[in-house]
């Protein structure tokens, strides 16, 4: 795996960053390669096309080299909750670490921001000079100042501190629901960082209602019972 691009969609506001990370790996047709397993992840199984798999999922596509080999142009990362506080830095690590071994040249992680507090355009934040260079380069407005929590947040900062290059896209997002087409607008900026690869996120529009039922019908499937319910171990 040489020359890759490594995208990380875990839920956020709006679930954008899931729903996008679903629409590059069911568009392209990328192939589910690996899985990250934890006793420590929620206890259900993922049905695809009738195959069951992990809750966190590694999916990969390949193009050709300049010698002619096949390898990895594109990873994708996803899930469909968020691991629990104390995970993150140790995923955020296990993330990086894994893209190094693999030779990945650059994390894009998604995320939602709040649309009643930042409207407007995709924006983005790079650990590195050359993240920001690459920010600038396809026009995405850098946050300056602010807060960025969960598994974006954690791999944005260990990705500073180690000097891997990492760049979170915030886009603008409804809250109370799942947002195709704010997750329309991360894939505007994704297709311009990988024009070869043909990424339109026209369909996803046109497909915006049917994928947000299907999303929160998933997610409703899979929330935890009620305390009450002893015989849950996850919580």
């Amino acid at each position: 795996m040489n020359d890759c691009i490594l995208v990380v969609g875990f839920p956020s506001v709006g679930l954008i960053s899931s729903i996008a990370a679903n629409y590059i790996v069911r568009t392209l047709k990328l192939e589910r390669v690996a899985s990250i397993i934890s006793d420590n992840f929620p206890p259900y199984t993922i049905m695809q096309e009738g195959v069951p798999s992990h809750s966190v999922r590694i999916y990969s596509g390949k193009r050709e080299c300049k010698d002619g080999e096949s390898c990895e142009q594109l990873v994708v990362i996803l899930a469909e909750f968020m691991p629990k506080p104390e995970l993150l830095r140790p995923l955020a690590e296990l993330i990086l670490e894994w893209g190094k071994h693999k030779g990945v040249r650059n994390i894009v992680t998604l995320e939602g921001i709040n649309l009643n507090e930042q409207s407007g355009a995709v924006l983005g934040v790079g650990t590195t000079p050359d993240t920001r260079a690459m920010l600038e380069k396809y026009d995405v407005k850098e946050m300056r100042e602010g807060m960025i929590t969960g598994l974006s947040g954690m791999l944005l900062a260990e990705g500073n501190r180690l000097g891997s290059n990492v760049i979170c896209l915030l886009g603008p997002a409804r809250p109370e629901m799942p947002d195709a087409r704010g997750a329309a607008n991360l894939m505007e900026i994704i297709g311009k960082m990988l024009p070869e690869l043909k990424i339109d996120p026209d369909p996803l529009l046109k497909e915006a209602e049917s994928i947000e039922v299907g999303m929160r019908q998933a997610m409703e499937s899979i929330k935890p019972p009620k305390k009450s319910d002893e015989s849950y171990l996850y919580g």
